[in-house]
Order: C-alpha cells, then sequence, then structure tokens
C-alpha cells in the first residue's frame, strides 16, 4: 500500500508522527501557551473562510506558479522555521532543506535550530532563508549575518513576536530543558519510540549549535528559556533599521498582527511582512492570523506571508483568498518527518500540491492568486 493511501491527509501523518515520536518531544512540537486557546482559535478562524464552488466553468488547467520577492516558485509554500527542529526528528534541518530545495521551495533554517547556517545553508542552492532570533551584541549580530549570508541564505527573516519567553505550559509539564537531558522518565519514553531513538543516538542530542560560537553557557533551563535568551534582545525599530542597513537581500519581519504596524514597516523598507501568531505558541489572547490577515492586507502593498493552524492546501487557499502571496507551514513537515522520515517532507508536497488541484477545480479557478476577494468569511 502506497504512501497515498495510508497518509493521505496531513491528520494521517499527524496521527503517525504520535506514535513515533517520545511523549516530551510531542509536547514539544504540537503544544501552545497557556489555555492553547490561540493555537485552537487559528482553526477554528480557518474554517470559517468559505467558498461558493463554481458550476459549468469547463476544463480548469490548474498554474499554481506563484512569484515571491524576485523569485518563482512552482508552488505557494515553503517550510517555516522551528526551533529545534532536530529534535522532531534527527536530523530535520538538513533533511527539509533538502526536501525544499529538491522541490525549489525555501526552507527556513532558525537561530535556534538543531544545526548550523554553515550545514544547512549549501543544501539550499543559494536561496535559503535564515530566522534571526535578534543578538542584543552588535558584534554577535554582525557575525550571525555573515555567517548566514556567506552559508548561502538570500532573505532574513526577522522575528519579532517573542519579546519575552512564553510559558507552554503542557511544553513544560513534558519535563524537557534546553538542552535537552535525558532523564530516566524521559528515558523511559524514548525506549518506546526505536526509530527515533536509534537516528538520535547516531547522529547525538541535538542543541543550539549555531549559538556555541556566542556562548559556552549548558546550564539547564526550561525548554521555554533556553540560552537563546540571553544573547537575544527585545528589538525596536532602531534595531531594524540597523538590520536594514546591514543586510543587502530581502527582509521580512515575522511575527505581525495589528495592521497599523504595516505601514510602518513598509516605510521601514521592509520586503515582505509575515502574519503569524506564533502558531499559538507564544500568546494566548491572540486573534487567529487568519483574522488579521485582511486587515494588514488592506494597510500595505507589500508581499504578505502567512502561518498559523494550515492543515491543508485548502487553508493554503483561504489564506491567498484573503490577502496572503505566500503561506509557510512548520508542524505539518515535522509531522510528515514523524511519520515517514526522509520521505516524509516530499510527500507532505505532493498532498498539498493535489489538494491545491482539487479544491482549484471545485472553484473554478486555475491560479490561486484569481481567488483574491471570492471567500466567504461571515
Amino acid at each position: 500500500m502506497d504512501a497515498n493511501s495510508r497518509f493521505p491527509a496531513i491528520s494521517d501523518l499527524r496521527a503517525q508522527a504520535r506514535r513515533r515520536i517520545p511523549r516530551f518531544v510531542w509536547d514539544y512540537l504540537d503544544s501552545g501557551t497557556g489555555t492553547e486557546a490561540t493555537l485552537n482559535r487559528n482553526r477554528q478562524a480557518l474554517d470559517q473562510v468559505r467558498f461558493v464552488p463554481s458550476i459549468l466553468h469547463g476544463e480548469i488547467a490548474p498554474d499554481l506558479t506563484t512569484p515571491l520577492l524576485g523569485e518563482e516558485y512552482p508552488l505557494p509554500f515553503g517550510v517555516a522555521p522551528l526551533g529545534m527542529s532536530g529534535l522532531i526528528w534527527p536530523d530535520a534541518e538538513r533533511l527539509l532543506a533538502q526536501a525544499a530545495t529538491n522541490a525549489r521551495l525555501p526552507y527556513t533554517l532558525s537561530t535556534v535550530a538543531a544545526q548550523t547556517p554553515e550545514t544547512v545553508g549549501p543544501l539550499t542552492g543559494g536561496k535559503g532563508w535564515f530566522q534571526l532570533y535578534p543578538p542584543r551584541d552588535t558584534e554577535i549580530r554582525k557575525d550571525m549575518l555573515k555567517r548566514a549570508r556567506d552559508s548561502g541564505f538570500s532573505t532574513l527573516v526577522l522575528t519579532v513576536d517573542v519579546p519575552v519567553a512564553s510559558r507552554r505550559e503542557r511544553q513544560l509539564r513534558s519535563g524537557l530543558t534546553q538542552p535537552p537531558r535525558l532523564t530516566p522518565r524521559l528515558l523511559a519514553q524514548v525506549a518506546l519510540r526505536p526509530a527515533w531513538a536509534l537516528g538520535t543516538a547516531r547522529i547525538g542530542m541535538p542543541h543550539m549549535r549555531t549559538l556555541d560560537t556566542y556562548s559556552s553557557d549548558t546550564g539547564a533551563r526550561d525548554s521555554t528559556a533556553h540560552v537563546g535568551y540571553l544573547l537575544r534582545t527585545s528589538p525596536d525599530w532602531d534595531y531594524l533599521d540597523w538590520l536594514r542597513e546591514h543586510w543587502d537581500g530581502p527582509l521580512i519581519v515575522k511575527g505581525v498582527l495589528d495592521p497599523n504596524d504595516a505601514p510602518r514597516l513598509q516605510a521601514a523598507g521592509v520586503d515582505a511582512i509575515w502574519v503569524s501568531n506564533h502558531s499559538g505558541r507564544q500568546f494566548d489572547a491572540a486573534p487567529a492570523s487568519i483574522e488579521a490577515l485582511p486587515l494588514i492586507r488592506a494597510q500595505t502593498t507589500l508581499p504578505l506571508i502567512f502561518d498559523s493552524g494550515v492543515t491543508g492546501g485548502l487553508d493554503i487557499l483561504r489564506a491567498i483568498a484573503l490577502g496572503a502571496d505566500f503561506v509557510m507551514l512548520g508542524r505539518p513537515f515535522h509531522y510528515a518527518l514523524g511519520a515517514l522520515g526522509r520521505d516524509g517532507p516530499a510527500h507532505l508536497i505532493d498532498i498539498l500540491q493535489r489538494d491545491l488541484v482539487a479544491n482549484l477545480g471545485q472553484l473554478g479557478v486555475a491560479k490561486p492568486a484569481d481567488l483574491r476577494g471570492q471567500a466567504v468569511t461571515n
């Protein structure tokens, strides 16, 4: 039985990944903050975005090619950053970077990944995106930008919605620390997940390798207050101006929900805005990202990137209809790795492509961008 029969949807990959990943790792991947109201709100709000199917429109020849920041991608989505991605599945960062590059899609590496720019950048064909958790120290900042640029990352993503560590209570209850320490309790969970255990034994326990250069601190902390917080700051508008001056490629600001911020970001020379509530992992009273999207679209002509709660091609079309130019997925790509290992990301890309084509056919539209303004939200 092939993967399309066994795992035809992201929900199938999620269920299989949960069976193959240790419980404490699963809680790290799947949790939100607080009561997880924002995490759930993302899904509920996406479900409220509806379309009226078309009839008698004849045959549709779908065209999923999507321009963004001087590139033309064959599909309107890419891989979002996820901190400590390599904890979810051994060598996740390199596996995802390679899969994205093979599909000619963007891959975003986090500052707090388990791999470095130097080990991942060469796999992106010079077109990777690097997510910056903003270092306080100017020299560290300069060095991190140089490392990203020299490693082949062409686009910089400044994340602005993590001014302080969030709580993520479910994650804290799991017993995970940073760097990960395998206590007897966690070892018992690992023993039940042999594929993850063997892969991790081969690669080694993950930690935030990019930060090794800047800190020798190895003390264990709550997983939401890791060593990265010793180095980073909460950026302001002057910080953004400094980045714009020192980064000569596309600059994206990620974590925007307030439409009033969009005109000022555009005036500051940002190349794109990433509408996101960090998938419910930072603040539990935030609006759903899809609710903020059309309000931000009305305030700027910049390209808009969207994430938070996407679980299929239909959600990608919902976001594009409400103003997004491109959609990024984080958790689903890690579900795919957890479920199928190295083969998972390519299968997920195939799922999403099939879903996009099927739904465009129902709507009588060839290009996703032609759905702009067709969504029903009340």
